[in-house]
């Protein structure tokens, strides 16, 4: 087993169990990619077995800190049993279910999501890469199902030194497909949709909004960044009477116009327009227009934490705007996945948005991505997805 050693001082982390080794902390050492290695401190002390990264800045993810445990077929197919038997225990309304979550169940690089009976998966990292033949047969016989789809098509595997791949990995069929949550139903594409095909970390908050639309009467709804139209479709169960959909993708809102009639609303109480939502809500606010609810669910705008600041001042903007919309008494549910964005600065920028609007209002809820995309204690990195639910004052 090849041996790659630290500085001194840089096992700290390790032995507080995070799993990443940054390419500054290694002192010597190599591999091929996606090779296990052995971990040592500056003093020769077994730290962990991880996966060899030559070409990323996160040189080594770690896949066990027990000295005895062996990485191979075995290790893949415990790991995979455990990630399935939490999801079991989650009281999760619907068939798409994440059912393994990187670094949150052991398993560095890999992301799987169950639509039904199919299986979408990325295979983020050299180490994933390295097992990738024998993860998707594990995982189908985990699950029982035959197809599984193939998403490692993100710009993450650049920084792995990996090319981008997407296809049938297992199967074949029809890549369009309908899925059940929340006594609704949503189609997907889990060829064309963003990530594995859809956002199954919003299930929880769709299902709130969709409370709150109809425990407070909200009537007009505006849903930017609407994508297929998951948060359109919870305000009209919720008896919105009227919802505009913005995107400016015509691809995502032919879908949330699909979805709508899925689930048998009247085609007259949705709107869905192709716009540039920061050019939208400035056009709204010359019109004097105003809704009674909003929804902002952006793309990421700040990937690392060195682009905070340029984030900051476009969730800023957005967030100013919004609430100038914002009827009295009307409710403003606005998210950050940008993992630069820590959930105390995206706080700090709503509450600065909400002052330059001249607005005031009450938190009510702090959001956060569905259950079955855990964060861990050791890892919390792992914490993208960050929400506010804001009533402003009446």
């Amino acid at each position: 087993m090849k041996i790659i050693r630290l500085r001194e001082g840089k096992e700290r982390s390790l032995l507080r169990h995070h799993p990443w080794v940054f390419q500054g902390s290694v002192e010597r050492g190599k591999a091929d990619p996606g090779e296990t290695v052995r971990v040592e401190s500056a003093e020769g002390k077994f730290l962990c077995w991880g996966a060899f990264s030559p070409s990323s800045m996160i040189r080594v993810r770690a896949w066990t800190f027990d000295e005895a445990e062996r990485v191979d077929h075995a290790f893949f197919k415990r790991r995979i049993a455990r990630a399935l038997a939490l999801r079991a225990r989650l009281p999760i309304e619907s068939d798409g279910v994440r059912l393994v979550h990187g670094e949150a169940d052991g398993l560095p690089g890999l992301i799987v999501d169950r639509y039904g009976e199919v299986l979408s998966a990325q295979f983020l990292s050299a180490g994933m890469e390295r097992w990738r033949d024998a993860l998707a047969d594990l995982l189908l016989a985990a699950t029982g199902c035959t197809r599984l789809y193939e998403r490692s098509d993100s710009g993450v595997r650049a920084l792995e030194g990996l090319e981008p791949r997407a296809g049938w990995l297992r199967g074949d069929g029809p890549t369009d497909l309908v899925i059940r949550e929340h006594g609704w139903r949503l189609n997907l594409d889990v060829a064309q949709g963003h990530k594995t095909g859809f956002y199954l970390d919003q299930r929880d908050n769709r299902a709130l909004f969709a409370r709150w639309v109809r425990h407070f009467g909200l009537q007009r709804v505006l849903n930017c960044y609407c994508y297929t139209g998951g948060f359109s479709v919870a305000a009209l169960a919720g008896g919105a009477q009227h919802v505009v959909s913005v995107d400016s993708s015509a691809p995502a809102l032919d879908k949330a116009r699909a979805n709508v009639a899925l689930n048998g609303f009247d085609a007259a109480r949705h709107e869905a327009l192709d716009a540039d939502v920061n050019a939208f809500l400035r056009q709204q606010l010359q019109a004097g227009a105003s809704f009674d609810a909003i929804v902002l669910d952006p793309p990421k705008f700040a990937p690392t934490a060195s682009h905070a600041e340029r984030a900051a001042r476009a969730y800023k903007d957005i967030n100013r705007l919004a609430l100038k919309l914002l009827a009295p008494g009307g409710l403003l549910l606005t998210f950050s996945c940008s993992g630069g964005v820590g959930a105390e600065l995206f706080h700090k920028i709503v509450a600065g948005a909400a002052a330059d609007a001249g607005v005031d209002g009450a938190l009510l809820q702090r959001l956060e991505g569905a259950p079955d995309h855990p964060t861990t204690l050791v890892f919390p990195e792992g914490e993208y997805l960050k929400g506010l639910a804001v009533l402003r004052a009446a």
